[in-house]
């Protein structure tokens, strides 16, 4: 035996002056250290969802030894290295004993210490080929023996803890504990830290193998009457269904998914934790409510006024959603009637109404390229003649149409993407008429931030889910969302208007009632939207220092039954508004919302009604006028005033197909109010017909101009067009 001691020592002198592998230090290491997973955070640190990057294995974030319990350190030496504080990198003894009983053909326990086999963690190489060949052996028991001299134990034993494979994927003594004992390492017991190290040797053992180590290891540490339910437990622990590894509370995932994107990740957002539970924990109740209306998704969006931070981004209702991985957040929905305020605020802009200006609400049919369109009030009766300001609060469909023919449906369509509705990439009269309604799709975002635009006098800025904004989710409707310069959307008049409008309770009281979901004891303004069919339905709205927008539906489309924006998004809506503003004990000091003060560019007057044919029910009030548009009567408009051209509209291009007669490929001439008598058509300033009766005009190709005059030859309005001819058909033989 002796011979071979003296062997050994010659082999270390030989080993020492050997060339070895790059040795990192302990601090490099830990640094370079990746979790599998990145966390989101909320903007005090708090963590609001993890995500899994790395599939290949799981790994958690490096645990500190003294964060590791005693009994596991104690087995671990046990069975890989019980000399392990007495060495300096290599076990001469157990070498020896090896090699003695290699040449006594014995089988015999490896004496590759903890060093050694951190030295083998450390090689990637020598890991990725499993086997090392008897050059790559020495080489690193040479490594081992420097890393002793630069090393701590404690060190070596950290380092190991957290680096080597326990089972399957599992790396690291955190992944291994919370994965197989649903605890951190700190709380393993005697019988988890045998189990835990029994695994080490042969990590992919069956279970009655492990238990049989794992009960060896406990009668060397004297505790083998701890051996009785081992089998049992070996079986429960190394079962097919783990433990949740990491337990932080899934507050934020959709948005998680889009900020995250490398292991190890921690990103802080400009979320509230508090706020994102509030509002996810009020959606979910709410629906639940619901339940037996065929809706089962929403999402909730909330915005600080001032800097654009997202507080809260709910993206789903969680568990109640057979989709809730769908982000309700950046999902393009039809809109409904939340684009009303923009269509108004773009024509008391224009000054072509006021908010006193009536319009009458009464069956409509307008002739569009498709056909005919009529367009229904939500309720199915009519009002007569109303105010804008009755017309938008009470969200009356006819009166918003036709205020989108006198404004225009392209134009429209372009003040709508300086609101950042970036989804709106068609011509607007691709959408037609019905974008007054709502009929193009947005995100809840973009509809958000357009309404936190309105609440900052127009003034359109992007949002951030940063603090410093230079991380941005941009994926689905967000994209434009987060980037962009600063731009004037609306004049602030006009969006002072808005506001006032929608935080008027007593002019939607006719639709809604006096006390909705919208009618909040402090100043906020509000609007709700429903979808055609009832697929989507919305709330929108501010106070002087938050947006919130909700959305409730289903992520499949499916129609929900008789649920409104009133009674389907308004309640939480409500819910999370009241939150923001009431305080708590918890510390959150109670804010004031109070009226923002009108521009100088806006006056008030006290205007009357005059009675008009069918009747008005609006009284005399005070109201607020773009300086220079005040009245102190309002008339009902009279023919010249309200007739506009119809159909065509502005920017069509009609398509001529050869196999229809000429003759039946007339275009109707529509106006959308009656006309008098001495009203003409013009056609590339040529008189085609007389415009107080239905007109048809036989369609030449190019671009046309066509215009109204009345009797005076002065002209009223005016549209441009274009007529293609398609090339004949293929007649088949």
């Amino acid at each position: 035996m002796s011979r071979h001691r003296h062997g050994l020592v010659a082999l270390a002198l030989l080993l020492a002056s050997l060339p070895a592998l790059a040795l990192p230090s302990f601090t490099e290491v830990r640094a370079a250290h990746r979790p599998s997973d990145a966390w989101l955070l909320a903007r005090d640190g708090t963590p609001l969802a993890t995500r899994r990057i790395d599939r290949t294995v799981r790994r958690l974030p490096w645990v500190p030894l003294r964060e590791i319990a005693p009994t596991l350190r104690r087995a671990v030496l046990i069975s890989e290295d019980k000399r392990f504080l007495e060495h300096a990198g290599v076990d001469w003894q157990a070498a020896a004993a090896g090699a003695w009983n290699n040449l006594r053909n014995e089988r015999t326990r490896g004496a590759s210490t903890l060093s050694m086999q951190l030295v083998g963690l450390l090689d990637a190489e020598s890991r990725r080929k499993g086997r090392r060949n008897l050059l790559e052996k020495i080489d690193q028991t040479a490594t081992a023996l420097r890393l002793e001299r630069s090393w701590s134990k404690d060190q070596i034993l950290e380092a190991y803890l957290n680096l080597v494979p326990f089972r399957g994927e599992l790396e690291g003594v955190a992944a291994m504990s919370r994965a197989l004992f649903g605890k951190w390492p700190e709380g393993l017991d005697e019988q988890e830290a045998a189990l835990a190290a029994a695994l080490l040797r042969a990590p992919n053992a069956k279970p009655d193998v492990v238990a049989r180590r794992a009960c060896g290891l406990l009668k060397e540490m004297r505790r083998e009457t701890l051996c009785g339910d081992i089998d049992a437990v070996a079986a429960v622990t190394l079962g097919s269904v783990l433990h949740r590894v990491d337990q932080t509370s899934q507050l934020a995932p959709h948005l998680a998914v889009k900020l995250l994107t490398q292991p190890g990740q921690r990103v802080k957002s400009t979320l509230d934790a508090e706020l994102q539970r509030v509002a996810g924990e009020s959606l979910r109740r709410h629906l639940g409510a619901l339940e037996k209306r065929n809706v089962e998704d929403g999402a909730v969006v909330v915005l600080d006024n001032a800097t654009g931070e997202i507080l809260a981004w709910v993206g789903s209702s969680g568990d109640l959603s057979e989709a809730g991985e769908v982000d309700g957040v950046t999902a393009l929905r039809q809109a409904g009637s939340t684009l009303k305020p923009f269509l108004y605020g773009m024509a008391f802009e224009r000054r072509d109404l006021t908010a006193a200006s009536l319009i009458e609400d009464a069956p409509l049919t307008l002739a569009t390229g498709n056909g005919l369109y009529a367009p229904q009030n939500y309720e199915p009766d009519y009002r007569g003649w109303v105010s804008a300001r009755t017309a938008l609060a009470g969200s009356l469909n006819v009166p918003a149409v036709k205020t989108l023919v006198r404004i225009g449906a392209d134009d429209f369509a372009q003040r709508l993407r300086r609101f950042g509705f970036d989804s709106l990439t068609e011509r607007g009269d691709w959408y037609g008429y019905s974008l007054a309604l709502g009929s193009a799709d947005v995100s809840l975002l973009m509809l958000a931030n357009g309404y936190r635009t309105l609440a900052n006098q127009g003034r359109w800025t992007h949002v951030r889910a940063t603090p410093d904004g230079k991380v941005a989710p941009c994926r689905g409707g967000a994209c434009g969302t987060f980037s962009g310069k600063p731009q004037r959307a609306m004049s602030a008049a006009a969006s002072f208007l808005i506001g006032d409008i929608l935080a008027d309770r007593a002019a939607r009281a006719g639709t809604f009632g006096l006390e909705s979901w919208l009618a909040t004891p402090y100043w906020s303004a509000a609007k709700t939207g429903t979808s055609k069919d009832m697929r989507d339905n919305w709330c929108a709205g501010y106070s002087r220092r938050f947006t919130v927008a909700v959305w409730v539906g289903n992520a499949s489309g499916a129609a929900m039954h008789d649920v409104s924006g009133i009674s389907g998004a308004a309640p939480v809506w409500r819910e999370v508004m009241d939150w923001l503003l009431r305080g708590d004990v918890a510390g959150r000091g109670r804010l004031s919302s109070v009226a923002p003060s009108p521009p100088a560019e806006v006056i008030a007057r006290t205007v009357r009604f005059d009675p008009v044919a069918g009747g008005t029910a609006e009284p005399s009030r005070r109201e607020w006028f773009l300086a220079g548009t005040e009245r102190n009567v309002v008339r009902a408009a009279q023919a010249k005033s309200l007739a506009r051209i119809g159909y065509p509209a502005a920017g069509t291009v009609i398509a001529l197909d050869p196999d229809i007669p000429p003759g039946r490929q007339r275009l109707p001439l529509q106006l959308t109010a009656r006309g008098e008598a001495g009203w003409q058509w013009h056609m590339d300033g040529k008189p085609i017909g007389r415009a107080d009766r239905p007109g048809r005009w036989l369609p030449q190709p190019g671009k046309h101009r066509l215009a109204l005059v009345d009797e005076k030859n002065v002209e009223l309005d005016a549209v441009a067009f274009e007529v293609r001819a398609l090339r004949g058909r293929r007649q088949n033989n």
